[in-house]
């Protein structure tokens, strides 16, 4: 019976097979369009960057995986396209004013940073690898190129105008440039284009000639066209058509005299920097446009052709991975910690430049699939599959190397800086406050917190927003809306505080909420925390998580079990190096200002050299708030405090969002200690301000989304009851 059911699947899966590959155009785009919007949600479970969950698609559904597509005409079309597209992005991305700025630093650290791994990885892969020597050019331009993977950490610090970071995003764009015209005149040397060429002499002044004719035809002749276009034509349309028509157009010029069209994409990218400022609409399209499409169907095409069972077959792959791994990585570190001690600067500073330049992504897979393109003899080409599969590896491997350094360098770098802690009269003026609602059940303890939280002194008033689903229920759900809306204005206006309200239709709450909070230029929200567990069955609900990862200002969410008259005391948890987040006086101000109106005790629990600046805040601007000091070694400490906390407390925890100076894995555990040991008590969260810029949209290398849990974490959560079992 056993051999029956194993034989009756195995005709059923043949049956299956025999609809594979996907031929039919429709359905390959649909495929394709899948991955695209499940890769970034599975990787954000793996905590993977996007830009290798795109390739890793490409291995499994490609014919060295599961044979799902075939590679057709449209990878080879949308795959160049995507090409052009994330070298036109390096270009047009670049900050040339900063680059002006430090151009004798920037050009020393981006020499080093160009040619130490250039000319180790050659000579590495000569003697370990035995490849010809146009193969290792390549191959030390690859090397020698770095995209910025990391960069949003150092955002997230506040690091962005820091010394480090501008000559590390100097010295990668430039070395970037050096490696392309390295690569153009490599690939012309060897193209059929650039002809045998006997005088070497002659063949080289003729490649310089067209190459400083193409720079110059285009540097003189693009920026004049481009501003007589945008200044005549409006529409957003045509203005986007023409700058992918000047991209294109300076690709194919590119190809067309022996250059490789990545960079004629990439000078076109450089020559309309200053014309597509990088908030205006234009840009918003055009990342759009390549983030959404062009470029993960470029990366999955990469994924198509990669042969993991090459992996399985020997270790001639593992000693590449392993030679331009640890050579390419050791000739950006060195050339990191030379310029480091050139400038004298500290070792944290180096290390912060290490972990800047070392990461390679987009620039490494498209040198990678121009030396797959060159043929060295009929049937070989110049890059086979063992460097495809190395490159792929080793973006991996520097990727997590970039982020682990610049991560430590930037908090190390933060703490060292003393002078850089947050003044109490930063925040004191740009008081505007978001209160979202939507359950009548909290809204009116929401309206009353923030009204003790507000500087009547400003007289600013607040914002009251309803967020409704654009679905078949919006006009039932707008009038309850304004209802509540219009009860909580009744509300302040007995109290009179001013207070506008808004209901507002959205596809996503989240995204709603923080359109909202831009145009009323708010500085705060409050909001109740997350109860409707039939709606969903998370600590944060549907859209808190995206909401707190989405800005980096401060958010106070609340679960308020009686009247907020009837508090005793406030217990707050406060954890080490709060007082270094820029959002640091502007929370305590409002907790002040909270127990000062609502006359009750208020105790902090935290490391002693953050208590002494809390202290000294309150007595100078809070001198009748009866406050006490306790101190909490660790955060682990933090289900201790439930002991403390009486049905007629307020428990209030200050967190940090992953990746800031406060941060701690311990915070990851925070929902279920919530759940586990304060359940049924008042209750406040509160997101302090964070250094950086809110991140509005996925880009190829990272999604906005990040997953409230993460595989390994549930993995480990499942070993642990195992265990105890």
């Amino acid at each position: 019976m056993k051999s029956f059911l194993f034989v009756k699947k195995i005709v059923y899966l043949q049956r299956i097979m025999q609809y594979f590959p996907i031929t039919d155009p429709t359905l390959v785009f649909f495929v394709v369009l899948l991955i695209i919007l499940l890769a970034p949600i599975v990787m954000g479970r793996l905590r993977i960057p996007h830009i290798i969950g795109m390739v890793l698609a490409g291995v499994l559904v490609g014919q060295y995986g599961f044979n799902i597509l075939e590679r057709d005409a449209s990878f080879e079309l949308f795959g160049k396209v995507g090409l052009y597209y994330i070298m036109f992005l390096a270009g047009l991305e670049m900050d040339m004013e900063n680059l002006r700025k430090n151009i004798g630093r920037v050009g020393v650290f981006a020499l080093l940073t160009f040619s130490v791994p250039f000319v180790m990885t050659f000579f590495a892969g000569r003697a370990m690898l035995g490849y010809s020597g146009m193969a290792l050019m390549m191959l030390g331009c690859l090397m020698a190129s770095n995209t910025l993977i990391a960069y949003p950490i150092v955002g997230r610090y506040g690091l962005q105008r820091h010394e480090t970071s501008t000559l590390s995003v100097g010295a990668s764009m430039t070395s970037l440039f050096f490696a392309l015209v390295v690569l153009a005149a490599t690939v012309n040397s060897v193209s059929p284009k650039g002809g045998a060429a006997d005088n070497q002499l002659l063949f080289w002044m003729w490649f310089l000639v067209r190459f400083a004719l193409f720079c110059v035809g285009m540097a003189f002749l693009v920026p004049r066209l481009t501003r007589w276009f945008l200044r005549s034509y409006s529409d957003a349309v045509m203005q986007f058509i023409f700058v992918m028509a000047v991209v294109f157009l300076s690709a194919a010029l590119s190809d067309w005299i022996g250059l490789e069209g990545i960079f004629g994409a990439f000078l076109a990218g450089l020559i309309l920097n200053r014309y597509i400022p990088t908030v205006s609409p234009l840009m918003n399209r055009i990342e759009f446009t390549g983030n959404a499409l062009f470029i993960p169907y470029f990366l999955i095409g990469v994924g198509m052709l990669i042969n993991v069972r090459l992996l399985f077959e020997g270790g001639n792959i593992l000693w590449v991975v392993f030679c331009i791994v640890v050579f390419g990585t050791l000739g950006k570190a060195l050339a990191a910690y030379i310029s480091a001690l050139l400038f004298r600067f500290p070792l944290v500073w180096g290390h912060m430049m290490f972990g800047l330049t070392s990461a390679h992504a987009a620039g490494a897979i498209a040198i990678v699939m121009v030396g797959r393109r060159i043929e060295t003899a009929p049937g070989e080409y110049l890059f086979g599959d063992d460097i495809l599969n190395g490159v792929i590896i080793m973006i991996l491997c520097t990727c997590v190397i970039s982020t682990l350094v610049t991560e430590y360098s930037a908090r190390r770098i933060r703490l060292q800086e003393k002078e850089a802690l947050p003044e109490a009269h930063q925040s004191a003026d740009d008081e505007k406050i978001l209160i979202p609602v939507k359950y009548p059940e909290y809204a009116d303890n929401l309206v009353e917190m923030a009204m003790m939280m507000r500087n009547p002194r400003l007289n600013r008033g607040l914002v009251a927003l309803n967020v409704v689903y654009d679905d078949t229920n919006v006009k039932k759900n707008q009038e309850e809306g304004r209802r509540l809306l219009h009860h909580l204005q009744h509300m302040a206006s007995a109290a009179d505080v001013p207070l506008q309200t808004q209901v507002r239709i959205a596809a996503n709450i989240a995204n709603g909420i923080k359109h909202a909070f831009k145009e009323f230029q708010a500085s705060e929200i409050i909001m109740g925390l997350h109860f409707h567990k039939e709606i969903s069955r998370k600590f944060w609900g549907e859209f808190t998580q995206s909401l707190y990862n989405g800005l980096t200002n401060q958010i106070i969410i609340a679960r308020i079990m009686q009247p907020l008259n009837t508090i005793r005391r406030i217990e707050v948890a406060v954890p080490s190096r709060a007082e270094l987040e820029p959002g640091f006086y502007r929370w305590l101000e409002r907790l002040g200002r909270m127990a000062d109106n609502l006359d009750c005790r208020v105790r902090f629990h935290g490391r002693q050299e953050t208590l002494t600046l809390l202290s000294e805040y309150i007595q100078n601007r809070h001198p009748s708030v009866r406050a006490e000091y306790t101190p909490m070694g660790h955060w682990n400490e933090l289900p201790e405090l439930a002991s403390h906390i009486r049905e007629d407390h307020m428990f209030v925890v200050v967190t940090a969002r992953k990746g800031t100076i406060s941060f701690k894995n311990a915070q990851e555990r925070l929902p279920d200690e919530i759940n586990r040991y304060f359940s049924g008590k008042s209750l406040m969260i509160i997101f302090p301000d964070q250094y950086g810029e809110a991140m509005d949209a996925m880009t190829f290398s990272q999604a906005q989304h990040t997953e409230e849990r993460s595989v390994y974490d549930v993995l480990l959560e499942w070993i642990g009851k195992k265990i105890k079992r």
